[in-house]
């Protein structure tokens, strides 16, 4: 079954707050996200800024222990105004330029989502027409957290949060572990396009239209967000210090291929010493987020 759902309200914290629709396994739901400072497609304040969040989506069959499915099916930004800070954040350059950053100022532009691009319009730079391709994307979404608790969607955890990685764009398939039931689902901090790392604490800041489907795996426990697309398949850790995260992301997809490849121990440690990659989510809040990938290619069939 198919809903749509417009928003009344939003949430700056995940957690098993009030649904705002209940829906069950293999259901699909079109809502709108507003921007990361609360502002809505017709740049109106409606909710405290803070990454807020649209949701949470009751799925009936979810308990804790099962995995929630989500797949990503539309994310377009519905308006045509962007923004981001201009300035790298201090944690991202060496103390000793820390000084030398720029002091940062709003960066506006122009979003077409018809030809595809976002262009610098606000400040003036010598770079001329500054104009990137879109690469719509959701920086924070997941499920309520482990142990009934309300995080701040300024972080990141095992229930995924914002985890600021551009992987996660239309026709992305992200897995999350379910705490508590229902696993009340929310997504929301569209990006029009964002560089790795979110090293100015911000991507192209805009509110979005999405689509995504919910369908529970019963009896599938993970422990950390698991994704794939048409190429990889990659698991997340969010973590501070980044190599802890690193550790989280690495541990789970050990698990993962043993989980749904059948490789034996050493068989995935074999096959990770020289195939995995490593990307680069947040590192600007609370929790970094790597990720950890495998071409597909080198595979064996799932089981």
């Amino acid at each position: 079954m198919h809903h749509t759902y417009q928003p009344t309200h939003y949430h700056t914290t995940m957690g098993p707050h009030e649904p705002v629709l209940r829906v069950k396994s293999g259901d699909s739901v079109s809502t709108t996200t507003v921007d990361a400072r609360g502002f809505d497609q017709r740049r109106v304040s409606v909710s405290p800024r803070g990454n807020p969040q649209t949701g949470p989506f009751f799925v009936e069959e979810a308990e804790p222990g099962d995995t929630l499915r989500v797949v990503l099916d539309e994310i377009v930004p519905n308006r045509d105004y962007g923004f981001c800070t201009s300035s790298l954040a201090p944690n991202v350059v060496d103390p000793d330029y820390v000084a030398e950053l720029p002091t940062p100022v709003l960066a506006e532009w122009s979003v077409d989502v018809a030809a595809n691009t976002a262009t610098l319009t606000a400040p003036e730079t010598r770079l001329g027409a500054f104009t990137l391709p879109l690469a719509p994307m959701t920086g924070c979404f997941g499920v309520a957290p482990k142990d009934g608790q309300f995080l701040n969607c300024a972080g990141s955890a095992e229930h995924g949060g914002n985890m600021d990685y551009r992987g996660f764009v239309a026709g992305t398939v992200v897995e999350f572990p379910v705490f508590q039931p229902g696993a009340c689902f929310f997504i929301g901090d569209g990006h029009a396009l964002q560089g790795d790392g979110e090293i100015c604490g911000a991507g192209v800041e805009i509110s979005m239209d999405v689509r995504f489907t919910l369908e529970v795996l019963k009896r599938r426990s993970i422990g950390w967000p698991r994704g794939e697309n048409a190429n990889w398949i990659f698991t997340c850790g969010n973590a501070r210090p980044m190599d802890q995260a690193l550790q989280h992301a690495t541990t789970e997809m050990l698990r993962r291929l043993q989980q749904d490849y059948d490789l034996d121990a050493a068989e995935a440690n074999l096959l990770l010493t020289q195939g995995v990659r490593y990307d680069v989510g947040n590192v600007f809040d609370p929790q970094y987020t790597i990720v950890c990938k495998l071409n597909k290619e080198l595979l064996p069939p799932r089981k």
